[in-house]
């Protein structure tokens, strides 16, 4: 299993970004997909999840409404839009292939990409 996050970066208070996830070694199409984030000196934090053919998806509360997970199994690929951020938002950010949707501590994640909200 090898997941590659890209995307991340530093955006001002109310921007947007988008995360991708390059996922090879697995039938990704297959299988549920997560992304999670931690904050130094937390523990990791659930964000969202989606099902292999996308017929279901799930998010924290804290970024429903904001973010949108989605996938292109056609190119193993799969992405996080980050909309209206805020400072809370700052993290690392990890794709995971986790064993259920919504499981916090997915010990399969890439080496993350971070996301950094101004003010």
């Amino acid at each position: 299993v090898q997941l590659v996050e890209s995307g991340g970066g530093l955006v001002q208070s109310g921007g947007s970004l988008k995360l991708s996830c390059e996922a090879s070694g697995f039938p990704f199409s297959r299988d549920i997909m997560s992304w999670v984030r931690q904050v130094p000196g937390k523990e990791l934090e659930w964000v969202a999840c989606i099902f292999g053919d996308s017929s279901q998806t799930y998010y924290a509360e804290s970024v429903q409404g904001r973010f949108t997970i989605s996938r292109e199994n056609a190119k193993n690929t799969l992405y996080l839009q980050l909309n209206d951020l805020k400072i809370e938002d700052t993290a690392m950010y990890y794709c995971a292939k986790p064993l259920y949707c919504n499981d916090p501590y997915p010990t399969r994640r890439g080496q993350g990409t971070q996301v950094t909200v101004s003010t």
